[in-house]
């Protein structure tokens, strides 16, 4: 009978001293109470020899190790090593901060960092990459290595990580016979092309080669979806073949690890408590192999209309001890969760579509601007108590302030707006906004899509369109349609008139074989009266940079006391001197997006429960900054900034 953790394994739990002392070398002197335990200081870990910048001669890398007389266990260049992992995503914080939250990181007591890679934002068009400015992951991950962190990097190509599509691009929808996430050829020729161009970047961070990357992980969380069994071999393959040396490893969901381990690979799981029994699978997955939990859940992600999430730093600190006494390494998912910046939020389905809100604070170990938490002094203490060399003093905290509210002087309805567009699509049919013919026939992946036909009677309009749509006849707004409303009456009306459709992609879907169904726009049937419409004029409103350099040269008007509708409204956020972080708060205002100086620090909503926007104070100049809300609904009056998060 296979139980769920071995009788050693749970004895250590209760042995605490026996299991730690088998890690050398060790301390010598001195006594620590962790959790009302007495430890003996020679029991305490001690991997200062094992830090990046100490190994010069490397020949064994992590490996795992398993003896009669001992527990299965992890080691590096032939030591005994506990993994104590922390993720920080790059592309979720700004650049100007990685050496900060790396720092922090490492001041905690953690010895490794994790981060994904977001195919999605690394090829935003089929065959343009790009790995510059907040997408650098070489100089992120060196940078760790200089702060003596080690690396386990999770390169996908799915990821989930609660981005859009899983952070797979796009433009895999274009084509309705392409299947993800499994060995069909479209898909399969498009991760070759994409590993083509990542993995050569990463060979030279590994272990071996000088590197801090000791593990990569094959896919992400692939038993959840379990659609092809060919497809974790190929990806295997795919890294092995690319010239990945360094440990691999699978990632899945307790209940899901038969489902999406692979033979010779080492297979992690992913938990929130710790529970001896949410092994069992595990173990019969690999035998006498170290246990390691890849996602060990601190927090959670928030969604609009729902309520903002939290876990008691208590709880995550007992369940770190757990971990530690049962010889069981970890990586704490989130560490610093950091921002969805932009359009990048994903999406969650139960029934109703959901959106991820653009804070993913997480309840994290440090917040969403880089701040302590109880979380983080709790476990600095625990493992200043069992670490053999004194931990990094704690860096200082990123300053914040409170600047001037902003009062936007000038505003332009959307329609004021199309003319400073790109040259809109020309359609008898409604086209989805992953196969407009734009960006080089990659279409477009964010943002939103505006659709225009002219109509000579009124009826009962059915449109089938993701995720929000605004209905307009010419400029007046009749109705709001979503995936659980998708038809509205239009009123009588003399001559012909103009039917506008604005379709907003409130974020694909990440996670479930719901990824893939996730074309945006008007996906389907469009009629009145049954009658289908035809003859539309597309707009794409992606909102990128050279968009709103394009806006400078518009004309403007002054803000009327109210506007009811989607419109631009222009201001000046004065920093002064030396800008800082600060937190801009929307109140009066109803949905809509926030451009600093052309930087989308994403999506506001009044439903909630993410009440202010961060704004880095690297994004800001000295004195004045451009400040440009996109309101969907209806007009406020000023733009507050805070000092502290309400989220």
């Amino acid at each position: 009978m296979i139980l769920s953790l071995s009788m050693k394994r749970i004895a250590s739990i209760f042995f605490l001293p026996f299991i730690m002392s088998g890690f050398a070398p060790r301390a010598k002197h001195g006594v620590n109470r962790v959790a009302g335990k007495v430890l003996q200081s020679q029991s305490r870990f001690n991997w200062s020899h094992l830090a990046p910048a100490e190994l010069k001669d490397r020949y064994l890398g992590l490996q795992t190790k398993s003896k009669d007389r001992d527990n299965p266990h992890f080691t590096l260049e032939g030591h005994k090593f506990l993994i104590f992992g922390g993720s920080i995503h790059y592309f979720r914080v700004p650049r100007a901060y990685w050496r900060d939250r790396l720092l922090k990181l490492k001041a905690c007591g953690f010895n490794t960092l994790t981060t994904y890679v977001p195919w999605n934002l690394h090829e935003p068009e089929r065959g343009k990459f790009d790995f510059s400015g907040n997408l650098d992951l070489e100089a992120f991950i060196w940078m760790a290595a200089e702060l003596g962190l080690w690396v386990i990097l999770r390169p996908g190509p799915y990821i989930c990580s609660e981005i859009d599509l899983g952070g797979l691009p796009s433009w895999l929808l274009q084509d309705p016979d392409l299947k993800l996430r499994t060995t069909n050829k479209g898909f399969v020729d498009a991760v070759d092309h994409y590993f083509d161009r990542l993995i050569p970047k990463v060979v030279p961070l590994q272990y071996h080669r000088g590197g801090p990357i000791i593990a990569v992980q094959v896919e992400n969380e692939y038993g959840s979806y379990n659609k092809d069994k060919d497809y974790m071999p190929y990806v295997q393959q795919a890294l092995l073949q690319r010239g990945i040396v360094e440990l691999l490893l699978t990632s899945d969901n307790e209940r899901d690890v038969l489902k999406g381990y692979i033979e010779g690979v080492l297979a992690t799981i992913n938990m929130k408590t710790f529970s001896s029994n949410a092994f069992s699978l595990l173990n019969r997955a690999q035998s006498k192999k170290p246990v390691m939990i890849m996602e060990f859940w601190v927090g959670w992600f928030d969604t609009w209309g729902n309520q903002h999430f939290v876990r008691d730093a208590k709880e995550v600190e007992h369940t770190v001890l757990e971990f530690v006494k049962a010889g069981i390494s970890f990586n704490a998912y989130m560490f610093h969760g950091g921002t969805n910046f932009g359009f990048m939020n994903g999406a969650t389905y139960f029934g109703k579509h959901r959106g991820v809100v653009t804070s993913y604070d997480y309840d994290a170990v440090l917040t969403e601007a880089g701040d302590y938490t109880e979380k983080y002094f709790r476990l600095r203490k625990l493992f200043g108590s069992i670490l053999a060399t004194p931990l990094p003093p704690l860096p200082d905290l990123v300053p914040k302030t409170v600047y001037p509210a902003v009062r936007p002087s000038l505003y332009l309805p959307l329609w004021d707006v199309l003319e400073y567009l790109n040259e809109p699509v020309k359609s008898n049919i409604p086209v989805n906004m992953e196969n407009l013919p734009i960006n080089h026939g990659s279409g477009q992946s964010y943002g939103f899509v505006l659709y225009e036909t002219t109509i000579c009677s009124g009826g009962h309009l059915y449109v089938h369109a993701q995720d929000m749509a605004q209905v307009f006849l010419n400029e007046t707004i009749i109705g709001v349609l979503d995936d659980n409303t998708q038809d509205l009456d239009i009123p009588k009306f003399e001559g012909c008139q103009l039917l506008r459709i604005l379709v907003e992609n409130q974020g694909r879907v990440n996670y479930s074989w719901k990824i893939q169904e996730q074309q945006k726009g008007l996906t389907g049937f469009i009629g009145i009266n049954s009658i289908p419409l035809k003859g539309f004029t597309i707009y794409s409103l992606e909102m990128k940079m050279n968009f709103f350099e394009r806006l400078r040269s518009a004309t403007w008007r002054p803000v009327p006391e109210s506007y009811l509708g989607p419109a631009f409204y222009l201001g000046t956020l004065m920093a002064g001197p030396s800008p800082k972080d600060t937190f801009l708060r929307l109140q009066g205002w109803n949905y809509g997006f926030v451009f600093i100086n052309g930087h989308n620090l994403g999506r506001y909503w009044h439903i909630g429960p993410q009440e202010t926007l961060y704004l880095p104070g690297a994004w800001l100049h000295p004195e004045d900054n451009e400040i440009i809300l996109f309101e969907k609904m209806m007009s406020g009056l000023y733009i507050e900034s805070m000092d502290k998060p309400y989220l």
